[in-house]
């Protein structure tokens, strides 16, 4: 039997080997949770919003909501879009992320301010502090915080410290409001010029300098100020119109006017200008422009009492007694302690027939103006026409004491205003023709008016109805800018 010899394995062939891999040397690269953050910040600082936003959107995903940067720019479009809520959201979540960044501390402030919660931003912002000491921005940031509070001793420290820390002009503006709220002009004219002396070339200084001067009739340092403002900003409208109001002031109306014309073309909208056109009109009699022009201011500023008064004004020299009552009891009820409002509705009154309530409107302007001579002047021709000559008497009386006053002081008095005094002396049969207190006063140049007799004819009763009211460049110690705290 044959034997089946098995069959011997192939011989195995080698096993062909390959080469080994060649390492290059080079770690393999890991992108950076900020690697887009130059292109968002080139998007954001050409404003190109829409394209910044797609790349936060892009980079957020990549990094899962983890990239700092990109949150925080994010933050500022909503806040430059208006969405303040959303904003501090994003604030709040930078603040997470790098809990020990000042600047998200600040923003996160800035944000609670714009909110109107000035106590959780104070809190805030000594957060901030506590990581970054000596720095101006907080402290101005507190100054401003606790000024809306009206905690205005807390401000001033902590504004004071701003400009210890670093000179700034936003700061000397501050701190020069915050002395103006509480009444102290001179403090406040002390904190501008050194602001003025730190920045010589900001016009926004020197011509609120140049106001606070014209609001204490010093007109030749506020011309200066103003003029320094002009010659670096020509086209500076509250200069130019603080310069046309001074000429207003001093009577010259067509220059005014020639000055108001090139402030028109800056701001055509402006209610001070308006104002100040209408009566630069009423002074030189041109009754209809001046109401057309104060009615444009009143339409642009209906809460403005200057244009109210002025308004007023116009209408009792016209003889339009319901509507100068009308728009003088509006400005009463924005300015309720002003005397000559209430000395302007009781002439109002007056020629309205409505003897007991124009009565007690000239009371309460004593009341409350206890210099004005012109209210007592006043008050006493409409007790002489109601036939009530001694209450007239004492009303004259009162008067020839305030025009002694003045005349102590060296102040001006108005010479159509010793003319009415005059006659009404010379009509009441308790005092002489001749007054040697209102014959003093009067001017050496006007000749004497002629003595009227008392059987004649009445009196006038809006003879001297005082000063209208300009308004240089809208500044009034009781409207104070919005402030800004970034």
């Amino acid at each position: 039997m044959a034997e089946v010899v098995a069959a011997a394995p192939p011989a195995s062939l080698p096993v062909a080997k390959e080469p080994a891999k060649v390492r290059s040397g080079r770690v393999p690269e890991l992108r950076s949770l900020e690697y887009r953050n130059w292109l968002i910040h080139l998007y954001y600082i050409r404003k190109d919003y829409e394209a910044c936003k797609i790349a936060i959107k892009e980079q957020l995903q990549e990094t899962r909501g983890m990239c700092e940067y990109a949150v925080y720019v994010q933050a500022l479009i909503f806040r430059l879009e208006g969405k303040i809520h959303e904003s501090l959201e994003l604030f709040q979540t930078c603040a997470i992320l790098s809990p020990r960044n000042t600047d998200n501390l600040k923003q996160v402030a800035r944000s609670l301010f714009l909110l109107g919660k000035h106590k959780a931003a104070i809190e805030v912002y000594h957060d901030a502090a506590r990581h970054s000491e000596k720095d101006w921005e907080i402290c101005h940031n507190l100054g401003v915080c606790y000024m809306q509070l009206k905690h205005f001793n807390k401000a001033k420290d902590q504004l004071n410290k701003a400009l210890e820390l670093n000179q700034h002009d936003l700061t000397y503006m501050m701190l020069g409001k915050i002395h103006l709220l509480e009444g102290q002009s001179e403090k406040a004219i002390e904190v501008y010029r050194k602001a003025v002396e730190f920045s010589p070339e900001n016009t926004e200084l020197l011509a609120t300098l140049g106001l606070l001067y014209l609001e204490l009739e010093d007109y030749q340092k506020a011309f200066e100020h103003l003029g320094n403002a002009l010659t670096y900003d020509p086209s500076n409208y509250k200069a130019i119109l603080a310069a046309g109001s001074m000429m207003q002031t001093h009577g010259d109306f067509d220059v005014a006017l020639t000055k108001y014309r090139v402030v028109a073309c800056a701001v055509p909208e402006s209610p001070p200008l308006w104002n100040n056109i209408g009566m630069c009109f009423f002074g030189k009699k041109k009754y209809v422009a001046a109401i057309s022009c104060l009615k444009r201011a009143n339409y642009l500023a209906p809460f403005d009492w200057k244009i109210l008064y002025n308004l007023g004004l116009v209408h009792l020299t016209m003889q339009q007694y319901a509507s100068a009552f009308h728009f003088t009891s509006a400005a009463l009820h924005l300015q309720p302690k002003m005397a000559e409002l209430y000395m302007l509705l009781a002439v109002a009154l007056t020629n309205l027939e409505d003897v007991e309530n124009a009565k007690l409107a000239y009371q309460k302007a004593s009341a409350l103006d206890t210099c004005n001579p012109q209210i007592n002047l006043n008050y006493a021709i409409m007790l002489y026409n109601q036939g009530d000559k001694k209450g007239a008497f004492l009303q004259y009386c009162e008067m020839k004491k305030k025009v002694s006053a003045l005349k102590e002081n060296s102040l001006e008095l108005d010479p159509e205003m010793m003319d009415v005094a005059q006659k009404l002396g010379a009509a009441l049969p308790f005092v002489g023709t001749t007054d040697q207190t209102i014959k003093d006063s009067k001017p050496k140049q006007r000749t004497k008016a002629p003595s009227k007799p008392s059987n004649v004819q009445p009196l006038g009763s809006n003879q001297a109805l005082g000063q209208a009211m300009s308004s240089a460049a809208g500044y009034a110690k009781t409207m104070i800018a919005g402030t800004n705290t970034g």
